[in-house]
């Protein structure tokens, strides 16, 4: 049943539209909305918070801009997405990105409290922890998003897809920059360690349940642990076609 056909029959899915997008003006507007209500605690208050996130949209209008080309990305490549609604309203890894999106915002303005509080806020109700600082692009999947850990100084490049369970960190206790970049096209399979100031090469593609320590070259498969190289060089973006199938290979990991 589509949620057209939903809406006709059950007065709560009604008001959950009405309340969630039909109330309001444009896209700013309502998600300014959600995400004062998913974020808003005793702390700070759900009026509060929405008014901040519309703040940080009048203020740079570019993040809603990202925000509305991830919600494509999420229609285009998820086939679990019926529509632009559904993620919109109920998938917590992209209100987990557009959480970092408003906390990223506040840190570069050196509200850096307040951004950690919006951090800590997002990995409490959505399991998904992304330091203000990392650098993300936009068309960015956060596919199903529990468990996806993103360090201080990674960077994430345009149209990536990260499934549950990645963890972009470090490797210790050392400083600076410590964390991984990840370019764009990257597709990273559920569970994926990727740890170190390395790089993952354009359209590269890594394994579920991989442990990745070394740069990985642009359109290469890697998977195990350690990660290794597998098959031969692709040419396509795995992160828009969400193709997990690894090469014939013996591998343990």
């Amino acid at each position: 049943m589509t949620m057209q056909a939903c809406e006709c029959y059950d007065p709560l899915v009604k008001g959950l539209l009405a309340t969630g997008v039909r109330n309001h003006a444009d896209f700013a507007s309502a998600l300014a909305a959600l995400m004062g209500r998913k974020l808003g605690d005793h702390s700070v208050a759900v009026s509060a918070l929405s008014e901040l996130v519309a703040e940080a949209y009048r203020a740079d209008p570019s993040i809603v801009y990202a925000s509305a080309a991830d919600l494509v990305a999420i229609r285009e490549r998820d086939p679990a997405c019926p529509d632009f609604v559904t993620p919109f309203l109920f998938f917590k890894g992209y209100h987990a990105v557009q959480s970092y999106r408003v906390a990223n915002w506040l840190w570069r303005a050196g509200r850096r409290h307040l951004a950690l509080h919006l951090q800590s806020r997002a990995s409490e109700l959505f399991a998904v922890d992304i330091h203000p600082a990392a650098r993300l692009g936009q068309r960015i999947l956060f596919d199903h998003g529990t468990g996806i850990v993103v360090g201080e100084t990674c960077i994430i490049e345009d149209d990536v897809s990260i499934l549950q369970g990645v963890t972009l960190g470090g490797t210790g206790k050392h400083s600076g920059d410590r964390h991984p970049k990840v370019c764009r096209g990257v597709l990273i399979g559920a569970g994926a360690k990727v740890l170190g100031n390395i790089q993952l090469g354009e359209g590269a593609k890594v394994g579920a349940g991989s442990i990745v320590l070394e740069n990985v070259p642009a359109f290469t498969t890697v998977v195990g642990n350690p990660a290794r190289k597998v098959g031969t060089r692709h040419s396509g973006m795995p992160a828009l076609t969400m193709d997990q199938i690894l090469p014939p290979v013996d591998y343990i990991i």
